[in-house]
């Protein structure tokens, strides 16, 4: 008998999808780490969560792509301007609510397939760095993904491979997977 089948019909797809959300959480985390890193490498001083929380951040013009896409949504349907002040706030939504998106992604998808949902991870990172470009591109967030240097685009397609890692492993764990293949 199938191991891995039979485990997969005992989880009920809103478990599934609850368990997917908390390993995205984790995989969020983990990239944010990845940044932080790198952000102290680079001469940044803030503390861990000053940085996380955006505390720096006072308008949308200096806010990241996740604060920009919640702006225009959060406008968008409200009909009002947002204060410059809720930039900070909105980028750290706009993000945390990404990265539990992409995990319950990879929740329903590692469960309807056959493949080890470690092992998938990585293409869940790949596929929602990728789908970052396609989107933002197109709503003017972000210039064409050719016009970036290639060392930015590893430095960003890295991060997010980093997440998919964790949220690959948070989500094999909090389902009772291995994490190896056999």
């Amino acid at each position: 008998m199938n191991t891995s089948m039979t485990s997969r019909t005992c989880l009920t797809p809103a478990a599934s999808i609850l368990r997917g959300t908390a390993a995205g959480l984790a995989g969020t985390l983990a990239m944010d780490a990845l940044w932080y890193r790198r952000y102290r490498r680079g001469g940044g001083e803030d503390g861990f969560l000053d940085w996380e929380l955006s505390a720096a951040t006072t308008s949308y013009e200096q806010a990241g792509a996740p604060a920009q896409v919640g702006k225009r949504i959060v406008e968008g349907y409200l009909q009002r301007e947002l204060p410059p002040a809720s930039a900070g706030m909105m980028n750290n939504a706009v993000h945390l609510l990404t990265g539990v998106a992409w995990g319950a992604t990879h929740a329903i998808v590692t469960t309807s397939t056959p493949a080890p949902r470690a092992a998938t991870g990585p293409v869940t990172g790949a596929t929602a760095w990728a789908a970052s470009y396609a989107m933002l591109t197109r709503a003017g967030i972000y210039q064409p993904i050719s016009e970036y240097p290639p060392a930015v685009l590893w430095q960003d397609l890295s991060a997010h491979l980093v997440f998919g890692l964790a949220t690959g492993i948070a989500f094999a764990a909090l389902t009772g997977q291995r994490t190896t293949t056999r």
